[in-house]
């Protein structure tokens, strides 16, 4: 689903991602693990066209989207959750959701499904973003990715300060998106636990190179939980 070959990303002086190559198969959840400051997030940035890619190549299905605007990935069927969710606090559940449909036609309806998942954003359409907890803002951010039900769904560290209740959520949810077979998943995780719980295949970065991978069922194996201590 995605190919991504020889990447190689700079800030400045300093290079930040190193010759990065791997792939992501639909129905499967890749998880990307690494201690902070490694280069995970620039890694999903520039995966979206947010970040200018310095050389390598990025392929979704068929395309090349290596020099691509945002807009064109998501147009392309790329979904994106980013870390600290960054919804629109002014604005009501139903509107954040329906801004996931951007790129699709005008009166295109929301998936159902995400209601499935969430039931809270539908009991909380009318109430403005920023009035929802943080696990609830996160669950909003995910459905807003998935309004336009995406080919590849990419997740940076949707855990990251929310409580264990709401994680149960997340991960039963990024578990039954998998299961589809509809969906190749991309996620970025701190959370051992919970990466493992997960993980189909899993991926370590250290300094802007990949240093490990493996099946997610190796993990504890391969002593990936030694690679991410500080």
């Amino acid at each position: 689903m995605l190919a991504v070959s020889n990447l190689n990303q700079y800030y400045g002086g300093s290079h930040i991602l190193r010759d990065v190559s791997f792939a992501v198969p639909a129905g499967k959840v890749t998880v990307l693990l690494g201690r902070n400051g490694v280069g995970k997030s620039t890694l999903l940035r520039t995966l979206m066209g947010l970040v200018p890619a310095a050389t390598g190549t990025v392929r979704f299905g068929e395309r090349d989207l290596s020099k691509a605007p945002p807009y064109e990935r998501v147009r392309a069927g790329i979904g994106y959750v980013p870390q600290g969710r960054e919804i629109f606090p002014r604005l009501t559940v139903e509107e954040n959701l329906r801004m996931g449909l951007a790129s699709r036609p005008r009166r295109t309806p929301l998936p159902g499904r995400i209601y499935e998942m969430f039931p809270v954003l539908k009991q909380m359409l009318g109430r403005r973003g920023g009035d929802l907890s943080g696990g609830q803002q996160q669950q909003l951010a995910i459905g807003r990715a998935l309004a336009m039900w995406p080919g590849l769904l990419i997740l940076d560290e949707p855990t990251e300060g929310i409580q264990p209740s709401i994680i149960k959520d997340i991960e039963r949810a990024i578990r039954s998106l998998a299961a589809t077979g509809e969906m190749a998943i991309l996620l970025v995780e701190q959370y051992y636990d919970f990466a493992k719980s997960l993980a189909d295949q899993y991926l370590v970065m250290e300094r802007g190179e990949l240093i490990a991978r493996g099946q997610g069922a190796d993990m504890d194996r391969d002593g990936v939980k030694s690679l991410l201590a500080v």
